[in-house]
């Protein structure tokens, strides 16, 4: 029961179209059958993760013009089969100073949390199974969405669990960086996906994907890639950095932590990591299909082919399915293209760019929403503007006020006065010159003291002896 549901007061007053979306039918689904499609579901992701790995090496072999995985079956299908049964048989090694229990539990929680989020992706239309009719979806909640990002965070505990389990420098900081990574840019993620509330008016998938499919421009469905195209760039984004891939995998940079969180990781542990992160590819895509690109249902006009034929029943997994690899495709693409980013930059990328328009642009979109929905009155379009400009403005100056304090403190750190030399050693240990800088004159060494002269037959003091006499060592004997 949704709350526009339990309180007709607020239904009446709050003009939203959440009542009037048709929502995901499960009141012919018993219990066994859902049991039998999370079965078929969890097949479905692990023959995708499968068959992306194999796709991206290949598509990545191609972009470097060199051939990829090409021995083990055709083409190299088989290559992702050879490697897990790899992983299987490799020593499984535990770090002598690892906390055993937290080392094993940080692959499950990141593996078995990666698909808890796929549950709630609506992937067709209501269909016949086994007699009963049931739509592709596990199941649905009004805050399914809401669902995804819960998950998301805390997945991150695998990740810094596996960094401070195994008593290691280098998986300590990476776990540390996973976590900022995955809390910042779920931050971002969450504000982009607050425009997509406001414009269906609801947080379930099943009917946001409706939405979508209801709201028509000259009869075309107008999918909120369209409208929504700024929340649409930053949730791309924002996606990449939160399945740490590149150019954004700065948790495991192999050449500065060398491997990150899981470097301690070998055998089936890893392979859970490895799974985790693809899986997490493939929710992301999924949602991003179903809150941007009108979910399961057929692109136009081939959803008007045979009066909406294609778009019924089993054709909708098959546009998902499509629609998803989209954005696997962009994936693999963007790996091949781009290099990894400064950690600072990524933050910085973060926090001060994305967050702030991401801000700005929620509450343009409320704005823009409660002006259609006819909350201002009949001037609704002139108080929108007002206010739209006053923002602006804010926008405007809090921009060039951060402008001018990076030049004051730059112009600072210049004025900075530097010694013209400098003593590599003056700590204790070798600082080199910063530019403009010279070494000092290097010490005189230290003069040696001349060696101590005993004369014959006498007895050397304890300060002149260097060595046991034969009378004393014949002692020791």
């Amino acid at each position: 029961m949704s709350l526009l549901t339990a309180y007709p007061e607020i239904a009446a007053s709050v003009p939203l179209l959440t009542e009037d979306l048709p929502a995901a039918d499960f009141s012919d689904t018993p219990w066994w059958l859902s049991l039998i499609k999370a079965t078929l579901l969890f097949v479905y992701v692990m023959i995708s993760v499968v068959i992306v790995i194999w796709f991206e090496r290949r598509v990545i072999g191609q972009m470097q013009q060199r051939p990829g995985p090409n021995r083990i079956g055709p083409l190299g299908i088989l290559q992702t089969a050879a490697d897990g049964i790899k992983l299987f048989f490799k020593e499984d090694v535990t770090p002598k100073g690892a906390d055993k229990l937290m080392f094993y539990a940080a692959p499950l929680i990141v593996a078995s949390l990666a698909f808890v989020s796929f549950a709630i992706i609506p992937m067709g239309g209501d269909v016949r199974m086994f007699g009963h009719t049931t739509p592709l979806q596990l199941t649905d909640t009004p805050v399914a969405v809401l669902l995804v990002l819960a998950v998301a965070g805390v997945s991150a505990y695998g990740f810094v669990l596996a960094g401070w389990s195994s008593g290691s420098t280098y998986p300590l900081l990476g776990g540390l960086r996973s976590t900022a990574q995955v809390i910042s840019y779920e931050i971002a993620m969450g504000l982009s996906l607050v425009a997509v509330f406001l414009y269906a008016g609801s947080m379930s998938t099943s009917q946001i994907v409706e939405a979508q499919q209801q709201t028509t421009v000259l009869g075309i469905p107008l999918w909120y890639v369209v409208p929504l195209f700024f929340s649409f760039v930053v949730y791309v984004i924002t996606m990449i950095g939160e399945t740490n891939r590149l150019p954004f995998d700065l948790a495991e940079g192999e050449g500065e932590l060398g491997g990150g969180f899981h470097t301690e990781y070998s055998s089936m542990k890893f392979g859970m990591f490895f799974l985790g992160e693809y899986i997490n590819m493939f929710t992301v895509s999924a949602l991003a299909t179903t809150l941007f690109m009108g979910g399961w249902h057929a692109p136009w006009p081939l959803n008007l082919i045979g009066d909406g034929m294609l778009d019924q029943g089993w054709w909708g997994l098959l546009w998902f399915t499509a629609k998803m690899w989209a954005f696997i495709f962009f994936y693999v693409w963007v790996r091949g293209s781009l290099p990894r980013v400064r950690y600072d930059q990524f933050m910085a990328l973060g926090w001060k760019i994305l967050i702030p328009l991401s801000l700005v642009w929620v509450v343009a979109v409320m704005l823009i929403r409660s002006a259609q929905e006819g909350y201002f009155g009949e001037g609704r379009w002139v108080t929108v503007v007002t206010l739209g400009g006053i923002g602006l403005f804010v926008l405007i100056g809090i921009l060039v006020w951060d402008r001018y304090a990076q030049r004051r403190a730059a112009a600072k750190e210049e004025a900075r006065e530097v010694p013209e030399e400098i003593d590599p050693f003056a700590d204790g240990y070798p600082v080199p010159p910063m530019p403009g800088q010279r070494l000092v004159e290097p010490r005189p060494a230290v003069e040696q003291a001349a060696p101590v002269t005993v004369p014959a037959g006498a007895r050397p003091t304890d300060d002149a002896r260097t060595s046991p006499t034969d009378e004393e060592k014949e002692s020791r004997g």
